[in-house]
């Protein structure tokens, strides 16, 4: 299977790659959001099936496409974008975003406040760098002058266009965690929650705690940009809160990714990701679609970042966190509420009360036989500064006291990638594990 998937999509991913590149390659135009609504209005099939970076299926997946982007940007009103990596952001009135007008929001409602973590931070060679924007304090405006900065009561959008979702074949594969997988095998296992993904499509070294009902569950991790290149589709670092509908999983996602079809840039870009049914019919990433409510105007989800972790370097680190409070799953970056996904959506599933399971660690795809490197892309014994890690790894019970988790490794491909630990508290790091490896063949 893994093979037959990957030899059909290389041509694909080739093509996707290097259109990607070419793009960054030159010095993107500014278009007005106006603008670009009405080029959306105005855009026909025959405009983009035939340009070499599109992999649009036909004329009718297409105006899919184009629809779903119309219905995305109905009713918004924007005044103010800006360019970030080449991509354009929009900065969205809150209630005008998609995931507020589907569900008829009329005031936004404040985050519920974070318990004081019960690890510390370390104060030894073994220190990290917090990131707290993806804002260059140095690059506040972009090169036409726009501020980089969203006023109050707007939330950044990075545009959704014809162009990103042009290079997928139908708009359902752009919703997927990877194109051109039937994910919904993704299933509960008896005593052990299995990645969540389909088997033989995905590639992991990760660590998980089943069995233990949670509401929330926090991840301090380490942030790197591996190399994805040309016929390769991601590589990621995350966490997963799962649950279950029947035997099918259900997550909410967050970390860090490479996916240059996805983004338009090479490097790791925050993300999100969530499914209700396994990754059958559900499911998408960042405000692709409507489902996360995004309540603060800082954090870009899908843009990149101005720091990474470099080998003997300092080395970065974003605190990711899930608490669901009062029906919503709210997402925390650096301690600040991004926003939330309604429990509602979980229905009939577990995740409408509580998350059944906890996942830490890396995750990649390829559509060719080599599979790209995950974390830092050394092996995980290599150690500070130089391999991947999670840390303060802790867990909110359904009585809503944070808890160190405590987690059994998983290396399902360990010629290509590895787990170190986890261990207890040493220097001061809470519950903690290095993870990645190189990738290549045969993983």
């Amino acid at each position: 299977m893994k093979t037959a998937l990957r030899s059909a999509y290389l041509v694909l991913m080739v093509a996707t790659f290097l259109g990607v590149l070419s793009a960054q390659s030159r010095r993107e135009p500014f278009v007005p959001f106006q603008t670009f609504l009405q080029d959306t209005q105005a855009a026909s099939a025959d405009m983009y099936l035939s340009r070499p970076e599109s992999h649009a299926r036909d004329a009718a997946a297409f105006e899919e496409m184009r629809q779903h982007i119309l219905s995305m940007y109905r009713g918004v009103d924007v005044s103010h974008s800006f360019l970030l990596d080449g991509n354009h952001v929009d900065c969205v009135p809150v209630l005008e975003q998609p995931s507020a007008r589907a569900l008829a929001l009329k005031d936004i409602p404040a985050p519920p406040a974070l318990h004081e973590s019960s690890t510390s931070s370390d104060t030894s060679v073994k220190s990290p760098a917090s990131v707290h924007s993806q804002i260059d304090p140095e690059h506040l405006y972009d090169e036409f002058g726009n501020s980089r900065v969203c006023e109050d009561q707007t939330i950044p959008m990075e545009r959704i266009t014809l162009e990103q979702l042009t290079r997928f074949p139908t708009l359902r594969e752009f919703f997927q965690k990877s194109p051109g997988e039937a994910e919904a095998s993704s299933v509960l296992r008896p005593g052990q929650i299995v990645p969540p993904a389909s088997p033989g499509t995905h590639v992991y070294s990760f660590t998980y705690s089943p069995n233990i009902h949670n509401i929330g569950i926090a991840d301090g991790n380490n942030l790197w940009s591996p190399p994805v290149k040309s016929n390769q589709y991601f590589s990621l670092s995350q966490l997963w809160e799962v649950g279950a509908n029947g035997s099918l999983v259900q997550t909410a996602e967050t970390g860090w990714q490479v996916y240059p079809a996805l983004y338009g840039i090479s490097k790791a870009a925050l993300f999100i990701y969530w499914t209700a049914d396994g990754y059958n019919h559900t499911g998408c990433y960042n405000l692709s679609c409507p489902a996360f409510v995004q309540t603060n105007n800082s954090w870009i989800l899908g843009g990149g970042f101005t720091h990474y972790s470099s080998q003997g370097g300092t080395q970065y680190e974003i605190d990711m966190e899930y608490l669901l409070n009062k029906g919503k799953w709210w997402l925390y970056a650096d301690g600040t509420a991004v926003g939330y996904y309604p429990a509602s959506q979980y229905s009939p599933g577990t995740m409408t009360k509580y998350s059944v399971s906890m996942e830490f660690g890396t995750e990649s795809v390829s559509s060719t036989t080599v599979d790209p490197p995950e974390g830092s892309g050394k092996w995980s014994n290599a150690g500070f500064k130089k391999a991947a890690y999670h840390r303060n790894l802790n867990y909110f019970s359904t009585s809503g006291k944070e808890t160190q988790v405590h987690l059994t490794r998983d290396e399902p491909s360990p010629k290509c990638y590895t787990v170190t630990g986890p261990f207890d508290n040493i220097s001061g790091w809470g519950e903690y594990f290095y993870d990645g490896g190189p990738g290549g063949s045969g993983c």
